[in-house]
């Protein structure tokens, strides 16, 4: 069996003993054992094969023997639209959806662009006098706190509070006690944004959701539960994946010079760039988790039983042989097929893709524009963050105005 590396430190030997093993292999996830597939055409049918259920509490008869144990647990008892099937899953997505049309969406360029100014302003100044400046932090991480407390209507004195403890839920190197107390702590948080909002409504997701859960006497449309799960789905989902995708895309261009070139160049566009870093590096390398309703035969000769676990491992069905061949480690902005899965697939792909492509794609072309010349700073070694789920880097530390090229 496989045992996932919590640290995330063996994720390119990981990548390659999963393409190895077959389009699925038992793997060990923190001491609970799931199959992790790996093949993107095999991984493709199972996310929206009617079979897979994605309610752990209903389908997953191992939970209670791991429950009070596993650090992980939270990704099994949160009730949103990533824990739920068919009609609870459309009646919460059909709530979130109506704040993420693609009109909405797109009206909300021109403040991202708003955004992205004032960060790089804030990096400029940072880094004027050629101190290194964490772009991870100073960018990755901050433009997509920014659009989601925009949405959300989070107050500027919970976005730190928000963020440390959505890290908490991909850290897996946490012990059981840890992450209980960090998913506590993010629940006083969205408490704390419920309430004011209550007594405060405004033109906001959360608002919205309020209504859509108050407003109703029964609670049918939207029970407390899911209110706040929701909420907390919204915040990692839109924060987490755009953060890595940044943070992902900029390394790689850091480490690929030419291609970067081909950029600036009009040979590539920064869509290209955004879909191969998505392909080459998905920002959640794997994605708990799914649940067998039958026995149900893959190519290879395996059989998921009923009732087992199956986890989406995104990160090598991105690079994988049968749909890219010998090259899918490769980075290549000029690749004509770039298709993946980094955002799922099926009923429950991610709501939240268009605006974490916009977010992307807009401050990766800002960052180049305005520092043509940036570098990784001298003697880096990018460490990856604590976390088999997510897929990102600990710091991004670069310098504005790297050596002259030749």
């Amino acid at each position: 069996m496989l045992v996932l590396d919590p640290t995330g430190r063996a994720r390119e030997a990981e990548t390659a003993e999963l393409i190895a093993r077959g389009p699925a292999c038992p793997a060990d996830v923190l001491g609970v054992q799931v199959w992790a597939v790996s093949d993107p055409d095999v991984l493709a049918d199972l996310l929206k094969d009617p079979r897979i259920a994605k309610d752990g509490l209903q389908h997953w008869p191992d939970y209670e023997p791991v429950a009070a144990g596993w650090p992980l647990a939270l990704w099994v008892t949160a009730r949103n639209m990533s824990t739920t099937d068919v009609d609870h899953h459309r009646r919460l997505r059909r709530l979130v959806s109506t704040a993420l049309t693609p009109r909405q969406i797109a009206a909300l360029t021109p403040r991202i662009e708003e955004m992205t100014t004032g960060l790089l302003d804030e990096i400029a100044a940072a880094g004027a006098d050629g101190t290194p400046v964490d772009l991870r932090g100073q960018l990755a991480r901050a433009l997509p706190i920014l659009v989601i407390s925009y949405l959300l209507g989070l107050p500027d004195e919970l976005r730190d509070s928000f963020c440390r403890y959505v890290d908490g839920v991909f850290d897996t190197t946490l012990t059981p006690e840890q992450s209980q107390a960090n998913n506590a702590a993010l629940y006083t948080v969205i408490s704390g944004l419920v309430a004011a909002k209550r007594e405060q409504p405004a033109d906001d997701m959360t608002s919205l959701l309020i209504a859509a859960r108050d407003t109703e006497g029964d609670g049918s449309a939207l029970t407390e539960a899911e209110l706040f799960d929701t909420l907390m789905l919204v915040v990692a989902a839109g924060y987490e994946t755009t953060v890595n995708l940044i943070d992902n895309s900029i390394a790689l261009l850091l480490s690929h010079a030419s291609q970067l070139e081909l950029v600036f160049d009009g040979k590539a566009s920064w869509d290209d760039v955004v879909e191969e870093s998505l392909r080459r590096d998905a920002p959640l390398a794997h994605l708990p988790m799914r649940y067998a309703l039958e026995d149900i035969e893959l190519p290879g000769g395996v059989t998921v039983h009923r009732g087992e676990a199956i986890i989406a491992s995104y990160g090598a069905a991105g690079r994988h042989p049968s749909r890219h061949g010998d090259s899918g480690a490769v980075f290549d902005v000029t690749r004509s097929a770039k298709d993946h899965l980094a955002f799922g697939h099926g009923p429950h792909f991610c709501l939240g893709a268009p605006l974490a492509r916009l977010e992307a794609r807009t401050a990766l072309r800002a960052l180049f524009e305005r520092f043509p010349r940036l570098a990784f700073a001298p003697g880096v070694e990018l460490e990856p963050v604590d976390s088999l789920i997510s897929n990102g880097h600990r710091v991004l530390p670069v310098v504005l105005e790297g050596p002259e090229l030749p």
